[in-house]
């Protein structure tokens, strides 16, 4: 190996250089109506012997499934399955419209990449079905997948990770933010092909960086147009950087049909993918 690679200075610039970072952390948002999001799902895995802590966000899909980002697959240990809560507003309240359910099941996308963050989708499922009322319901899925966005669009985007002042938030957060052109986030003054924003991810920040999402809440649905987007995937560093903005995986005819085909036999009536 290069010797020239242990000098502290080197190491330095290669860490200066990480172009990005997985997830969200809710930057310049508001705190929700409670319940006014009722698809949103803490994934929470265990933190010690009894305690259980918050790593991603997702989305429920049908009753015992849950879209989430493929970098948020967690290591099942024996009898250590992470959990699934939904119904929740307050991550430390007891809540009585909460749910907790095991996940017993991780399935990323085959052609997941954690080098170029291409294909950042998994699917999770859920020990027994959720039970759905007014606290936890379904997002429907775009039919036909998402084509493109127009740069300008304005979205939503929620979780329950940092804020500006807080390891995390305890109450659902959500924050606006507008679609960024493709061509523009690959840019030099932006992302500059490291890594390459394709045509199945969609940027989407503040002209002056005052909201995005970044580190902490991947997985979490980007709304726009009132349609199931994207997927929290990964943002720069600095996630008030206006030119580093928040990167989503896009819902694409290639994701739905995807989803169909592990989910699609095991539902009574594909009516429910929407």
């Amino acid at each position: 190996m290069n010797p020239s690679l242990y000098n502290p200075l080197v190491l330095l610039i290669v860490i200066f250089l990480a172009p990005v970072y997985p997830g969200a952390k809710i930057i310049g948002g508001h705190e929700v109506k409670p319940h006014s999001r009722p698809y949103m799902v803490s994934l929470q895995r265990r933190n010690g012997s009894c305690m259980y802590a918050p790593y991603c966000g997702g989305a429920l899909i049908t009753p015992k499934w849950v879209r989430t980002a493929a970098h948020c697959e967690e290591t099942i240990a024996s009898g250590q399955f992470p959990r699934a809560v939904l119904g929740g507003h307050s991550l430390s309240q007891n809540q009585k419209s909460k749910q907790r359910l095991r996940i017993i099941k991780q399935i990323p996308f085959p052609k997941y990449n954690n080098g170029t963050w291409k294909n950042d989708i998994m699917l999770l499922q859920l020990e027994t079905n959720a039970k759905i009322n007014q606290y936890v319901k379904v997002l429907n899925l775009p039919k036909g997948g998402i084509t493109d966005m127009k740069s300008g669009t304005t979205c939503t985007v929620a979780g329950w990770r940092k804020t500006k002042t807080s390891r995390y938030s305890d109450t659902l957060q959500e924050v606006e933010v507008e679609v960024i052109r493709c061509r523009k986030c690959n840019s030099k003054n932006y992302y500059n092909h490291r890594p390459e924003i394709t045509q199945d991810m969609i940027c989407a920040g503040d002209r002056k960086g005052r909201a995005d999402s970044c580190e902490g809440d991947s997985g979490g649905p980007l709304i726009c147009d009132r349609k199931y987007t994207g997927i929290v995937s990964f943002g720069g560093k600095d996630c008030t950087d206006s030119q580093k903005p928040g990167v989503y995986t896009l819902l694409t005819k290639k994701y739905i049909d995807w989803i169909r085909s592990i989910i699609g036999l095991l539902l009574r009536n594909a009516e429910e993918l929407y």
